[in-house]
Formats: C-alpha cells, sequence, structure tokens
C-alpha cells in the first residue's frame, strides 16, 4: 500500500518510518537541530509551497533516508494509512 503525501508524492508504507507533527515536534531544540542537519545534508523534499503541518521520515530499500515536509496534518496522514483503524480492531 502506498500513502500521498500531497502533491504528486506517494511513498510506500513500509518505507514509512515515522509521522510527526511539525507544530509539536519543533519546539524540541533536539529535533529543529535534527531538520536543520537534514536540510543541510540534502534529505529533505518540500512536496507543497502551502503551510506545513507534518514531516514524514522514510528510509528506502537501499538504507536512504528522504524527509517529505507536507501540508497535510499528521492526523489525516495517519487516518489514511488505517494503522488507527486495525488498532481499534485489536
Amino acid at each position: 500500500m502506498y500513502l500521498h503525501l500531497g502533491q504528486d508524492t506517494v511513498v510506500a508504507f513500509e518505507e514509512i518510518i515515522g509521522i510527526f507533527d511539525l507544530d509539536t515536534t519543533t519546539v524540541s531544540k533536539s529535533t529543529r537541530d535534527y531538520l536543520k542537519r537534514a536540510e543541510q545534508a540534502g534529505i529533505v523534499v518540500n512536496v507543497s509551497m502551502e503551510l506545513p503541518k507534518s514531516f514524514i521520515v522514510c528510509k528506502d530499500g537501499g538504507g536512504k533516508i528522504t524527509m517529505f515536509i507536507s501540508q497535510i496534518s499528521p492526523s489525516t496522514l495517519l487516518k489514511r494509512t488505517g494503522y488507527i483503524q486495525g488498532l481499534a480492531n485489536i
């Protein structure tokens, strides 16, 4: 299965390491430093020119890390994965 992150960008579920809320995670200096280093390393892909709401960290089969910045909220992305519905069935 694939997750649509915005614009023309989709990623495979198995490549997703985490989906994070930019508003709550950037309060921490550690997260801001991580985002800054990722930007400097050239692994950040902005999939929208709108106000960013989330960042998604992915690792492909070759071990390459990519961070996507999306205008879609983390809760909407999680709903699209069906992960929350899966938990409800346990």
